[in-house]
């Protein structure tokens, strides 16, 4: 019945948290070896504590699984049709491109994150921290907007008139208006404000 209940709703290499089969109708333990004679039988394959995916057999009938960051993201930003975090950092920086920096620890702000600090995902590591409010679908796009602008200068590679195009770009492919920002600006430090203004973003916005 849990290999059924697996089938119907994952893919393959798709990442299984265990919290997410825990339900109440079973027990940690009774699930524990339920998974455990899957993995026993082949259905299943660990990747991780409390990480599993039916495994993939590739060309050369070796079994693929998801890897660190597809877990990261999964567990931390988005699965299916949720969304529970965002990229930050020089990470964010470096994809919206006013960072050439490509960090080797990745930086993730999320709505599942149990503490700020390190995370260990197979032997990758995150630093995960909490948000300041809750990330919706709605917000998700202002407040990674505003988590860049806490600490910018460090992630910063480029002239402020370089980065002011850059979020230009991001602010009207997201399309955050005006609204979006003063909903949500004043929950961050002062030194948002600064970066907002210097980058003359104000100007920007509809």
């Amino acid at each position: 019945m849990l290999y059924e209940f697996i089938k119907d709703h994952y893919e393959e290499v798709e990442p299984i948290f265990f919290s997410d089969l825990l339900h109440d109708d079973i027990t940690g333990s009774t699930l524990n070896q339920q998974l455990k004679e899957l993995c026993e039988k082949g259905l299943l394959q660990q990747y991780d504590e409390e990480v599993y995916f039916i495994p993939k057999k590739s060309k050369l009938n070796l079994a693929v699984g998801p890897n660190a960051d597809m877990v990261a993201r999964y567990r931390f930003i988005s699965k299916g049709d949720n969304v529970d975090g965002f990229y930050a950092g020089n990470t964010f920086a470096n994809q919206i491109g006013i960072s050439t920096q490509v960090p080797y620890v990745i930086e993730i702000v999320s709505n599942n994150a149990l503490y700020d600090g390190k995370v260990m995902i197979g032997n990758r590591r995150f630093v995960v921290r909490k948000p300041v409010v809750p990330i919706t679908k709605e917000n998700v796009y202002v407040l990674q907007m505003l988590d860049l602008l806490v600490k910018l200068d460090p992630c910063l590679d480029c002239s402020y008139e370089e980065a002011r195009e850059k979020f230009a770009e991001y602010i009207s492919v997201c399309r955050i208006t005006r609204r979006d920002v003063d909903l949500y600006i004043t929950k961050y430090p002062i030194s948002v404000l600064k970066a907002f203004y210097k980058l003359k973003l104000d100007k920007i916005l509809a």
